[in-house]
């Protein structure tokens, strides 16, 4: 292992000072790069754009929090680099490693010793009058939703040439497993075991109850096509790319070919982050 580029949250003062410790500790033995405002931040010469985050590098380092990591995940396009996600923010899940176990942790990737759990992506396009006009590989969900002032809207859904249904209601979330903890499980959705290749289809309070999650297998193609003429909506990627949508847009959805490894914590198992980011058994 030669090259390091790390990635820090925004104006994250904490975040920048790990960096700087990584660097005096390890920048003589080590390629250390880091994203440009960070570099520019502490001073540091070495520094990549972000859409390259992967080029030279041996290894990710994300200090911040989950969104941090979706924004670095969909910069990867299927490069073969595993990241370490150091959590200095709120929930965590995506970004399991803390800052008290970095000093630790680190030294042992470095030296090759980890393990990482490979994430499924998915491939999102969108379509009006048959022409792409839009396309992302994501690591999280693609929401379809209403704008706060809109009124219910219709979400006419196909699971490859099959109808599924029309959902009306709020929107329609589609989720990998790793974001089957986030806003699908937020609106009723179940938690996939992150190493699954599964989407899940997730309605926002539809109108008919009995609209429930349903849970597909990994070689489906969702098309999903609005068909409310004058409501206000918005397609939302991994909760940071939005893209307004018009009437008879469609939305491909499909498994990527592209994925993500995520270096495993050597202290905790899975289903212990997620009791405790969940607060199972707490009273």
């Amino acid at each position: 292992m030669q090259g390091v580029n790390i990635v820090c949250k925004r104006k994250k003062a904490a975040a920048l000072a790990a960096a700087r410790e990584i660097i005096e500790r390890y920048g003589s033995s080590f390629h250390i790069a880091l994203d440009e405002d960070s570099a520019s931040g502490i001073g540091h010469r070495t520094a990549f754009e972000l859409e390259h985050v992967a080029d030279g590098a041996d290894l990710i380092v994300v200090l911040g929090g989950d969104g941090t990591l979706l924004s670095v995940a969909r910069q990867i396009r299927g490069a073969s680099v595993p990241i370490l996600g150091v959590n200095l923010g709120g929930l965590g899940f995506l970004t399991e490693i803390s800052l008290d176990e970095l000093p630790e942790m680190l030294p042992r990737v470095l030296a090759g010793d980890y393990e990482v759990s490979t994430r499924a992506m998915l491939d999102v396009t969108v379509k009006r009058d048959n022409d792409a006009i839009f396309a992302l590989s994501l690591l999280n969900d693609a929401v379809m939703a209403k704008d706060a002032l809109a009124r219910i809207i219709d979400i006419e859904t196909y699971v490859d040439d099959e109808y599924l249904t029309t959902f009306r209601g709020d929107g329609l979330i589609v989720s990998t497993p790793t974001g089957s903890t986030g806003y699908s499980l937020a609106a009723g959705g179940p938690i996939l075991y992150p190493s699954l290749e599964h989407v899940v289809l997730t309605p926002i309070c539809p109108h008919t109850l009995t609209n429930r999650p349903i849970i597909l297998p990994r070689e489906v193609t969702i098309r999903a096509r609005l068909l409310s003429p004058d409501e206000r909506v918005i397609l939302t990627l991994d909760g940071q790319v939005g893209i307004p949508l018009e009437y008879m847009d469609e939305v491909m959805m499909k498994n990527s070919a592209f994925s993500v490894s995520l270096i495993k914590s050597a202290t905790k198992g899975y289903f212990e982050v997620l009791r405790t980011k969940l607060k199972w058994g707490e009273r």
